[in-house]
């Protein structure tokens, strides 16, 4: 569900950075390379700035197709880029334990804007802006509570940053996110920031779940307001993780989102709640609830229940209750976000209390989105059909620090 606002927020980052900015970036992230490296970074980054006001960021997303009802998955080939659709994400989130039993969750999301073809000036250049790629990249601590965060932009072009068709491959720099197998059974992540990084290989423990209805998730009441959403919502997960200088070798549980569309959110809505949760009793849920103006959910909010089978089960907003319990208030932003949660749905027996395993899980974005939320590990502990459950997973809330745009 991540980030429904990357289209907006990559604008505003275009727009406020200027030519003598990004050139200044380029040349300090290169001190480490050639001169060679550090004239071809100048070089793209004022190509990007020239070419920025020959684009109309255009709010309508006429010139794209919409997410539309019937929509058939196919799978591998939808693990992939559809660049027909305006904007599309790759979102990974897990927790994982090292051998002497440290924990850790991490979050891994890739972003892609596309730039309608007839507002591109600069073709055929190589140059061309047809896609902008951004990238969120955390990791939580748990036992040292600490919360690191990295981000990226860059556009498609030259192998900078980019995305294959019909099949699993997202990339920016080296940061990247590839299936190894042909089919999505076999996953490889990678990424590294100074203080940080990851190395994890999964696999999914169960196909690839569908949200919504009709093969549309719904944002809003408008026709259009919808996208293309699945999941695979357990994946065995084994790799490394580096926190400073010292690596850990860790397994656990990881979740995979990704969803692509065209549309608007409604213009009542001014953030969400998202959870995953992995229970032990090999269910799985998945809900988000968009919040309006007057404090009240969206009708559009809804949900999946994944049973450990396999088989899934959607649920609207009339079959569920997600009540805040306690409340962090963040040094950095002054936002104030929920903490814990009571969930209930009784029309498949699930209680749930939901808890973030640290209050400090918030993400500000400078280089990428430039928007502030909060995204963090989290336990769970409850019943499901009234046998007792333990779980874990991750939230996401936006629209805490700031009213965001609607653009999806």
């Amino acid at each position: 569900m991540l980030c429904k606002i990357v289209n907006g927020a990559a604008t505003r980052h275009l727009r406020r950075e200027s030519a003598q900015t990004l050139m200044n970036t380029s040349v300090r992230r290169s001190v480490h390379g050639t001169c060679h490296s550090i004239v071809n970074r100048v070089s793209w980054c004022a190509t990007l700035v020239l070419a920025i006001p020959s684009l109309v960021f255009s709010d309508s997303p006429a010139r794209f197709p919409p997410a539309e009802p019937g929509y058939h998955y196919r799978f591998p080939e939808d693990h992939g880029t559809h660049d027909q659709f305006r904007t599309e994400w790759w979102y990974y989130t897990g927790q994982l334990t090292a051998a002497d039993g440290r924990t850790f969750g991490f979050q891994l999301t890739f972003f892609r804007r596309g730039i309608p073809p007839s507002e591109v000036k600069t073709r055929p250049s190589e140059w061309s802006i047809t896609n902008l790629y951004l990238a969120h990249f955390a990791l939580t601590d748990v036992k040292k509570g600490r919360f690191l965060t990295a981000d990226k932009i860059s556009r498609a072009g030259l192998g900078k940053a980019g995305a294959d068709a019909g099949r699993l491959h997202v990339w920016i720099d080296r940061w990247s996110a590839a299936d190894e197998g042909g089919s999505g059974t076999r996953q490889r992540l990678q990424a590294s920031a100074d203080d940080f990084a990851i190395e994890l290989n999964v696999k999914p423990e169960k196909p690839p779940v569908v949200h919504g209805s009709e093969g549309v998730s719904r944002k809003g009441a408008a026709p259009g307001q919808t996208s293309h959403y699945y999941s695979f919502t357990r994946l065995d997960t084994e790799g490394r993780v580096r926190v400073g200088t010292d690596w850990y070798m860790v397994s656990g549980t990881s979740w995979m989102d990704h969803e692509f569309g065209s549309a608007d959110l409604g213009k009542e809505i001014v953030g969400w709640d998202w959870f995953s949760l992995q229970l032990s009793d090999h269910t799985e849920l998945m809900w988000y609830q968009l919040r309006r103006i007057d404090g009240s959910a969206d009708p559009a909010s809804s949900g999946t229940l994944v049973l450990p089978d396999g088989r899934s089960r959607h649920l609207t907003l009339s079959q569920f209750s997600l009540t805040p319990l306690s409340s962090w208030t963040s040094p950095h932003s002054g936002a104030r976000y929920p903490q814990g949660w009571h969930i209930a749905a009784q029309a498949v027996g699930l209680e749930l209390d939901v808890t973030a395993l640290l209050p400090d899980q918030e993400l500000q974005t400078p280089h990428s989105t430039q928007v502030t939320y909060w995204e963090g590990a989290v336990a769970a502990r409850g019943t499901v059909g009234g046998t007792a459950v333990s779980g874990r997973g991750y939230v996401e809330l936006t629209g805490y620090a700031e009213q965001f745009n609607h653009k999806l």
